[in-house]
């Protein structure tokens, strides 16, 4: 017996032994950045069985391996949609995001912000009351609470009414979403999938690449995005408080390209693609509106299109830069040019908030704050609730509104979407809240903050280790 179980135990580590230079030999041959390769090999070191099965089912870089972009091929409709030039300050940018990313720059758009939930979703439920031929809808969360059930009932009731209803939401962040929340829809005649959901041991190893869009497209005329889920926190509020965030309701020409987004989605969890140019009626050309170009990023791009047209905008900034984001752990790219700017005079304010929803997200965020504080970037603590807002305006022109927070997980490994405005109306409505904000913020000392704590920079720097995993 004592001859059995050396053999199990010579053959287990040899096993093992094998699998760790597999995986490790893996993550070298990646060439990600070395920053990412260490904290991955940390991790295999530090949690020698668990570092290999988080690895394989959390760390593959899927986009170079084009698993999931292949699937999500999307045929050209050849839609008419109403384009216009490029902004001439901000060409570089547009040019760069049409490039990486296809996204087209559209005139005459009238858009409108929303910093609450209640005005957020008031607007929101008058747009659906009105629809008359179908509402599309896609979130990251469903939540079954008190505002999910209100907005569900809604859609059956407009589904009866002969309305075509289309849900797509995340299968990870939609996991507690009840069985009977899904059957009440589809009963009412609206057609509801999941993202990427893990039914299958091939499907499960994609579990770390999620769809973390928010995007509502009404009747193909008007849409929503920015940072709000389904839920009643954004409007009633929960343990942190109401949730601050910003939403923007969009209308003319950019509303073909968010209906675009969605239908793609849509090909891909419903296996049909929808080419019906119903989908894409003639819009209102607003004279005064303003130029939007509608961006989306995933590991179906070979590019990195949100982060790529951040670091570019960041990069024309001249006078100032203002941004929202609840997640500062952000990738060697934006971090330089965020500290560049600063440096080089730009006036650069970073607001997050003080209390997070996650303790081991904002200890690794807090790692990076005196990095910016040492180039002059001013950095505040959101104090009032929690802010979950992801926006950046740059020199009062160029406002960034959508669901892609300010670290690797949203440039890198989630479905993202987001709506790059140019023009002042937005931008300074945007500052508007921005400076509201700070009002109930504080502003960073880089001294007092050089001198906290050893151990919670000894915390800090322990969680920005596992950053690759947040």
């Amino acid at each position: 017996m004592e001859l059995f179980w050396q053999i199990v135990y010579y053959a287990f580590t040899a096993l093992y032994v094998y699998a760790a230079l597999v995986v490790l030999t893996a993550i070298l041959l990646e060439n990600r950045n070395p920053v990412k390769t260490l904290g991955w090999i940390m991790i295999m070191v530090l949690f020698p069985i668990v570092g290999i099965v988080l690895y394989i089912f959390l760390g593959q870089d899927l986009r170079r391996k084009k698993i999931i972009g292949n699937k999500l091929r999307f045929p050209n409709l050849n839609v008419s949609m109403r384009y216009s030039d490029e902004p001439e300050r901000f060409a570089k940018v547009a040019n760069l995001l049409s490039e990486t990313d296809g996204a087209q720059v559209s005139g005459g758009n009238n858009v409108e912000v929303f910093t609450t939930g209640a005005d957020a979703f008031k607007s929101l439920y008058n747009d659906i009351e009105g629809a008359k031929e179908h509402i599309h809808v896609e979130f990251y969360i469903i939540e079954n609470d008190k505002l999910g059930n209100r907005f569900r009932e809604l859609l059956e009731r407009k589904a009866r009414e002969g309305v075509r209803v289309r849900v797509i939401y995340d299968y990870l962040g939609g996991w507690k979403l009840p069985i009977a929340w899904r059957m009440s829809l589809k009963e009412a005649g609206a057609f509801i999938h999941p993202f990427l959901a893990a039914d299958n041991f091939f499907k499960f190893t994609l579990l770390n690449y999620r769809n973390h869009r928010k995007l509502v497209v009404v009747d193909g005329k008007v849409a929503y995005t920015g940072g709000m889920n389904l839920a009643e926190r954004y409007r009633w509020g929960n343990r942190l408080g109401l949730w601050r965030d910003t939403f923007v309701r969009v209308e003319g020409p950019a509303v073909h390209s968010m209906q675009y987004s969605f239908l793609v989605d849509w090909s891909f969890v419903d296996g049909r693609v929808v080419t019906d140019k119903k989908y894409y009626p003639e819009l209102s050309y607003f004279e005064n509106g303003e130029r939007v170009q509608v961006v989306t990023s995933g590991p179906d791009s070979d590019w990195r299109n949100i982060m790529q047209g951040v670091v570019a905008a960041i990069s024309r900034a001249e006078k100032e830069i203002l941004i929202h984001t609840p997640y500062y752990m952000p990738p060697e790219p934006v971090m330089n040019a965020l500290e560049t700017a600063a440096l080089s005079g730009v006036r650069v304010r970073v607001m997050i908030p003080e209390r997070n929803d996650s303790k081991i997200v904002a200890a690794a965020g807090r790692s990076y704050i005196e990095s910016l504080l040492r180039a002059g970037v001013e950095v505040y603590y959101y104090q009032h609730n929690f802010l979950h807002s992801k926006a950046i305006v740059i020199d009062g022109y160029l406002s960034i509104v959508g669901t892609a927070n300010m670290d690797n997980r949203s440039y890198e490994q989630n479905f993202e979407i987001a709506a790059f405005v140019y023009g002042e109306k937005t931008a300074q409505r945007l500052v508007e809240g921005f400076e509201t904000d700070m009002e109930s913020s504080r502003q960073l000392n880089v001294n007092l903050w050089h001198h906290r704590k050893w151990y919670k920079r000894y915390a800090e720097s322990l969680a920005r280790l596992f950053s690759p995993l947040l």
